[in-house]
């Protein structure tokens, strides 16, 4: 009997995935590589269901129902362009090749245009919630050539996470790079959430002077208010964990923080788009200095360390906590609102026609990001499709409202105290600016001109009329060429 799909790549979430489809009543195909690696799947996880291997590629794909759909689980770069190149020969007109795999978005829209020369589709689609998630439900974020996605949406629709209401988490994102880019994007979030919880943890332990069980238990409050969320909750968890020694395990972790790349995507799409991802970038640059650990400890003993934060009363500490919990929310607020920006600057330049509203539904469930406010951000562009930024809906800008003076109250005794604190500093400076009528950029090009004659725009003419001042009165009256950013 011909199988449904096959599946490329045995690696955790290669299996997961496949177990999760067999779950679903999907007959499957799968493959890896390294032969041994098939055997002892299996004959270990997947013993007792309808799974079968292929060892070779000819076997995967004669094995398969018309059009074959073939989805790859493997290292993200030169690997996937290898089977995509090696699968071509061995497939039919309107076959599919699906992506899985954490691959840059403009690999997946050359991938798309290389493929359909072929008459042969090609799906990027991201897929987040880690083990976990892939076994037992992912947020699955799809996109390339929309041809083939009537062929998967009851595919991945069937196997993706779903929200309480039964909406799974997965729906057509757009064409080329479109799926892959949203991923790239839920990524970055992801460094940003998971610094300004660290941040709040170093506020709580090292400003606070709160033991671990404390600690634990105030983010496990936290998560039953609107911080309701998946790294929230597992952060109450590892605050709590011990040892075999009965210590806390977390207090005997190397701080130097690993990263994978696609933060540093985020940021660098970011620039290229002229988007203002401060926080994010911010956080992805945090990961660098916490990796810089050897030279950090040899400059501790050079400069004075966090000093504690005393205050008089255990209300006045409660006060407090709850100062750090409305400065994490807006903080996050602000991590979402940006990442919606540059999703939205990248629709408009590569044509996307994204819907964010379906975006946050993706990300209600299964990813590492769900939170509870997804909902509120879905609803904010159900009401509002064009929506500019996050923090003009009125749930949203609220929360900011009154979230502010708190906000600023946190950021600055962790300043006046040596805390190191700089997604939740950047995310502040982030609304200050963007809320601001007027900035000093107006300082800025008025020396740009001064010394390149760049140019400048005049409050008393209408936008795109250029002038230029011989400001040291030498004469001068030629002007540089005028571009934007």
């Amino acid at each position: 009997m011909l199988a449904d799909i096959g599946v490329i790549g045995l690696a955790v979430m290669g299996q997961n995935l496949i177990l999760n489809l067999n779950d679903h009543g999907y007959k499957v195909l799968a493959h890896n590589r390294t032969e041994q690696k098939i055997t002892d799947f299996l004959e270990g996880s997947a013993r007792g269901t309808h799974i079968r291997g292929a060892i070779t590629l000819e076997t995967l794909t004669a094995g398969l129902e018309s059009p074959r759909k073939i989805l790859l689980m493997v290292r993200a770069g030169e690997v996937v362009d290898q089977y995509i190149n090696r699968l071509i020969p061995l497939l039919d007109e309107g076959d599919i090749i699906i992506d899985g795999g954490n691959s840059n978005y403009a690999d997946t829209s050359r991938r798309v245009a290389q493929l359909s020369q072929h008459k042969l589709h090609f799906l990027g689609i991201g897929v987040s919630g880690g083990e976990e998630g892939a076994r037992h439900g992912p947020s699955i974020m799809p996109g390339g050539d929309q041809c083939a996605w009537p062929y998967l949406k009851p595919i991945l629709q069937s196997i993706a996470a779903k929200t309480p209401e039964g909406e799974a988490c997965c729906d057509w994102v757009g064409s080329g790079g479109a799926g892959h880019f949203v991923k790239m994007v839920h990524n970055g979030i992801e460094y940003g959430d998971m610094q300004l919880i660290a941040e709040a943890y170093h506020f709580m332990q090292a400003g606070l002077g709160m033991s671990y069980p404390e600690m634990s238990a105030c983010f496990a409050e936290w998560n039953n208010t609107e911080l309701d969320s998946y790294l929230v909750e597992i952060t109450a968890d590892i605050l709590a964990f011990k040892d075999k020694q009965g210590e806390h395990l977390v207090e005997h972790i190397l701080d130097a923080a690993g990263q994978k790349g696609t933060g540093k995507w985020t940021g660098i799409n970011a620039l290229e788009l002229g988007v203002p991802l401060t926080l994010i970038t911010e956080s992805v640059f945090a990961r660098c200095l916490s990796a810089l650990q050897p030279e950090r400890v040899s400059a501790s003993e050079h400069f004075k360390g966090a000093d504690a934060i005393v205050l008089d009363s255990a209300e006045a500490k409660v006060k407090c906590l709850d100062d750090l919990r409305q400065a994490l929310l807006a903080s996050k607020i602000i991590s979402y609102a940006q990442g919606f920006m540059l999703m939205r600057e990248a629709s408009n330049e590569h044509n996307w026609d994204l819907n964010y509203g379906n975006v946050a539904l993706m990300w209600r469930e299964g990813c590492i990001i769900r939170s509870a406010f997804l909902g509120n951000i879905r609803d904010a562009f159900a009401k509002s499709p064009d929506l500019l930024f996050l923090g003009l809906d009125d749930y949203f800008k609220n929360l900011l409202i009154q979230c502010l003076p708190a906000w600023r109250r946190i950021v600055s005794q962790a300043m006046q105290h040596g805390l190191p604190m700089p997604c939740m500093s950047s995310a502040l400076n982030f609304l200050n600016a963007y809320a601001s009528e007027r900035l000093p950029a107006n300082l800025i090009q008025a020396q740009r001109d001064y010394f390149g004659a760049h140019t400048y725009e005049r409050l008393d003419h209408a936008r795109g009329e250029f002038f230029h001042t011989d400001w040291a009165q030498t004469g001068g009256n030629v002007s540089s060429s005028s571009y934007e950013v």
